[in-house]
């Protein structure tokens, strides 16, 4: 379905229905109702929308697959606890009602990436019990940033602007 038609009322209501039951649980999927949505313009579809964002983030559906497309390095949950955690306390969070949109900014803006790939390379559960060099922790750190900013960056570019209220 084109993201640029109107709805029928039952089409919304059947969108609106998938949103507070959680059938509707990838980015992919929440953008594209999000788009319809933003088309109709009606009030009504503001809640279900931030509710099923909120969902989302919080049943661990974005980790899972920011984690998706980084398979050779996982995304660190820590990361995106600390990123949540920001986004929880930083007063102009409420410009958007999309808390996916919020988190993965955070995590850009704040620059949390370089941090906690630092923070992971250097546990020893990285090393199966050697002690790494500082070099091989560079060199692992530098991996986990490439392949985090990069899976970032897939997850950023479904919005061509920030979702604002």
């Amino acid at each position: 379905m084109s993201s640029c038609r109107k709805i029928t009322s039952a089409e919304k209501a059947q969108y609106i229905h998938a949103l507070q039951t959680h059938q509707v649980n990838t980015l992919i999927e929440l953008r594209r109702i999000e788009k319809t949505f933003a088309v109709l313009g009606t009030p009504d579809c503001s809640q279900p929308m931030t509710s099923a964002w909120s969902y989302y983030v919080d049943s661990h559906s974005l980790l899972t697959e920011l984690r998706g497309l980084t398979k050779n390095y996982p995304f660190n949950s820590d990361c995106m606890d600390e990123a949540k955690r920001r986004v929880y306390s930083d007063p102009a969070s409420n410009r958007s009602w999309n808390l996916c949109w919020l988190v993965l900014n955070k995590i850009q803006t704040d620059q949390l990436i370089p941090y906690y790939a630092h923070y992971q390379a250097s546990l020893p559960t990285m090393w199966a019990g050697h002690t790494p060099s500082s070099e091989q922790i560079t060199q692992l750190t530098n991996a986990f940033v490439a392949e985090w900013n990069w899976a970032l960056g897939q997850m950023l570019r479904h919005w061509e602007q920030p979702p604002a209220r």
